[in-house]
């Protein structure tokens, strides 16, 4: 994202709202080629259009979540954690990673805000025909998909 906004709310609400990087305006032509270039050394996993674990598909670039053919709103936050999620699959992730990278690792609030908002996936991304695709794995985290062979 290339703004002049500069303020941390504004930044803030960038990233959260799906920006990969933020860059205020003015700024140096060498800081946005080296960003670009840092943009680019992701792996290409990172750059999928749409992740998807079993009948699970989240787009990005579009922020639509479908479980089959079924369009899933989710609020911004639901939408990061699912994200999240979906960029490790088969992985256990803790509630301090959650924490740390769909929150902020400064966050310093109610201890089961992680619960909360999984069980809210949970009941969003639910279905009568299939099994539920967010695990917990308990006294370690949650996962989604099937675990690693």
């Amino acid at each position: 994202m290339l703004t002049a906004r500069d303020g941390l709310s504004d930044k803030v609400a960038g990233l959260d709202a799906g920006a990969d990087d933020y860059l205020t305006k003015p700024f140096d032509y060498p800081e946005l080629t080296a960003r670009i270039r840092a943009l680019l050394r992701r792996p290409p996993d990172a750059h999928r259009p749409v992740l998807e674990v079993g009948d699970v598909r989240l787009d990005p670039a579009s922020r639509v979540v479908w479980r089959g053919a079924i369009t899933v709103p989710l609020t911004a936050r639901e939408f990061a954690l699912l994200e999240f999620l979906l960029r490790h699959p088969g992985e256990v992730v803790t509630r301090e990673q959650l924490l740390e990278h769909v929150w902020d690792s400064n966050y310093d609030g109610l201890s089961n805000v992680v619960d909360v908002h999984i069980a809210n996936l949970r009941r969003k991304l639910g279905s009568p025909d299939g099994p539920d695709p967010l695990v917990t794995v308990r006294g370690a985290g949650y996962r989604i998909g099937p675990e690693p062979s």
